[in-house]
């Protein structure tokens, strides 16, 4: 239980200790979900349109070497495709230089020359690669669709003072949101992925459903999935707190 409080502390100081980073000097999966969740929020999108391109970005790397491929280029790129999923429109001119800026902090917008035509045409060349290699698959079923109409039916069972004065909601879904930079959200149900979410918010704040007794096998959630068992949402309640332990390791 010690594990899961201070996961809840993590979260709640991240903006606090987190540095801007020179993603130049960085790699990998967590620091290209990073830097889109970065760009997406200069850019004013919505969460879900960062979301969406962070599960795009895992879905790509999931079929091929993330060596093999320039990382924020593919993020940039997931990112300007989510927002057309989403319908929730960006200039790819306003892309290109917010990655730009995010990649080399300070500088000054693109011109129109020989350097952006070439980020602009490699942003177009990889939207096609990504929907080559993810086989044209955008129907992504949303995780927070599910988080908010369980957490409807579980507000019902529980003390009013609990859901009053305690953001569960509100953290079940920021743990929503950072799971996505671990690519095994992936590997998931999004049904499954919002019941941990909430599971693990419960647990930060010491929150007990009645007429439940998780040692008894009498567990709130399944209700919403009959099949779906502990060890199960523990395991994905853990893959969500080993986000912080990489976002602690990176803001050392």
């Amino acid at each position: 239980m010690k594990d899961v409080i201070d996961v809840l502390e993590l979260q709640g100081q991240r903006e606090k200790h987190r540095k801007f980073i020179d993603y130049r000097h960085h790699d990998g999966s967590y620091m290209g979900v990073r830097f889109i969740f970065e760009c997406g929020m200069k850019l004013n999108l919505k969460p879900t349109t960062v979301t969406t391109a962070a599960y795009i970005f895992h879905k790509f790397f999931e079929e091929t070497d993330i060596k093999n491929y320039d990382t924020y280029l593919i993020g940039a790129t997931c990112l300007f495709m989510a927002s057309k999923i989403q319908d929730d429109i960006v200039k790819l001119r306003d892309v290109i230089n917010v990655s730009h800026n995010t990649l080399f902090r300070a500088s000054s917008p693109l011109e129109l020359s020989d350097k952006y035509w070439a980020m602009r045409d490699a942003i177009v060349q990889a939207e096609l690669l990504i929907m080559r290699m993810i086989k044209f698959q955008f129907s992504i079923v949303d995780p927070f669709k599910y988080l908010l109409q369980y957490y409807k039916t579980l507000r019902s069972w529980l003390h009013p003072q609990d859901w009053k004065e305690i953001p569960l909601v509100q953290n079940a879904i920021a743990f929503l949101t950072d799971f996505h930079h671990d690519s095994s959200i992936i590997n998931y149900k999004a049904e499954h992925i919002a019941i941990a979410s909430l599971f693990l918010a419960l647990q930060c704040h010491g929150v007990s459903v009645p007429q439940t007794d998780e040692d008894d096998g009498l567990s709130w959630f399944t209700v919403f999935d009959s099949e779906l068992t502990k060890d199960k949402v523990w395991e994905i309640a853990e893959r969500i707190m080993d986000c912080y332990d990489k976002e602690s390791k990176d803001n050392t």
